[in-house]
C-alpha cells in the first residue's frame, strides 16, 4: 500500500503529495514526471490496465515520495487530474478502501458481517479480494475491480482484455452454485461517472461473462468515490447497466 496512514471510518488520507506533470507512461509500470522544480523523475505506476482514460501527457499528477532503501524508484503515482475529475491511478487503493468502507457500515448491500477478511484463498489455484464472515449468514466472497474508463459520464470496466477478471468472474459463479454469497465490487475512482456498464467493445468475453455470472446469482455492485488532495472514500451506488449491446447475443 502506498499510504502507511490509517484509514478513518471509510475514509483513506494520502500521504504526503507532490505535484508534477506527466510526460509518458510506459511499460505498464514507469512514468516520467515533471515536477514542479524542473526535475525529471520516473515513478512507480501502479496499474497494469491501458489507463486510456488517465495517462494523457501533459495533464496534473500527484506522487507520493517514499524512501524506503529497498524501492527501486523513490517516487509512486497516486493521481491525475483530468478535466472531468480527479482520478485514482493506484489499483492498490480499491481493495483496501471497499473493505474499510464494508467495516464502516458504508456498503449497506454488505452490512451485518463482523469480521472482513481480506486476500482469501477460494481454492487450491484461486484467491479473491475480501471474504465476509458472520455466524447467523452465509460467507460472502467479494471481488472488487478498480474502474477508471469514463466516457460522457458512463463509466466501463476493463480497459484492456483481461483473461483474469474473466477467470474472477467464473470463480464467483462457482461459488455461488455451491452455496456461498458472491459480489463483484466496481469501484469508480473518479467523480464524473453516472453510471456504469461493462466495456463490451473492448472485452466483449468478459461482458458475456459478466452477465452470466448475475444471472446465476453473482451480486453485481458498482460505486464511485469522493476524492480530493486530502484523501478517498466510498460515495454512492451507480446504476449498472447490463443489457448486452444492439446486435450481441
Amino acid at each position: 500500500m502506498s499510504t502507511g496512514k490509517p484509514a478513518i471510518s471509510g475514509f483513506i488520507p494520502w500521504p504526503e503529495l507532490i505535484r508534477g506533470t506527466l510526460i509518458r507512461r510506459y511499460k505498464r509500470f514507469l512514468a516520467d514526471v515533471e515536477l514542479e522544480n524542473g526535475e525529471i523523475v520516473t515513478a512507480h505506476c501502479p496499474n497494469s490496465g491501458s489507463m486510456q482514460a488517465c495517462c494523457q501527457p501533459g495533464r496534473p499528477v500527484y506522487l507520493s515520495c517514499h524512501d524506503n532503501p529497498k524501492r527501486k524508484l523513490k517516487y509512486t503515482w497516486e493521481l491525475i487530474h483530468m478535466p472531468g475529475s480527479l482520478v485514482g491511478v493506484n489499483t492498490q487503493i480499491p481493495n483496501r478502501l471497499t473493505a474499510c468502507a464494508i467495516e464502516a457500515g458504508d456498503v449497506p448491500e454488505l452490512n451485518g458481517y463482523d469480521k472482513v477478511k481480506r486476500e482469501v484463498k477460494a481454492s487450491s489455484n484461486s484467491r479473491l479480494d475480501i471474504l465476509l464472515e458472520a455466524a447467523d449468514r452465509r460467507p460472502c466472497y467479494v471481488e472488487v475491480k478498480n474502474c477508471t474508463l469514463v466516457t460522457d459520464g458512463l463509466a466501463t470496466f476493463p480497459d484492456a482484455v483481461t483473461i483474469r477478471g474473466q477467470k474472477h468472474l467464473a470463480e464467483l459463479q462457482r461459488l455461488v452454485a455451491a452455496g456461498h454469497r458472491c459480489a463483484m465490487f466496481f469501484l469508480v475512482q473518479r467523480m464524473d461517472a453516472g453510471s456504469f456498464a461493462p466495456a463490451d467493445t473492448i472485452d466483449p468475453a468478459y461482458g458475456k461473462k459478466l452477465r452470466q455470472a448475475a444471472e446465476h446469482g453473482v451480486e453485481i455492485l458498482v460505486y464511485d468515490v469522493f476524492i480530493d488532495l486530502q484523501g478517498i472514500r466510498l460515495n454512492a451506488p451507480l446504476p449498472c447497466a447490463l443489457s448486452p449491446l444492439t446486435g450481441q447475443e
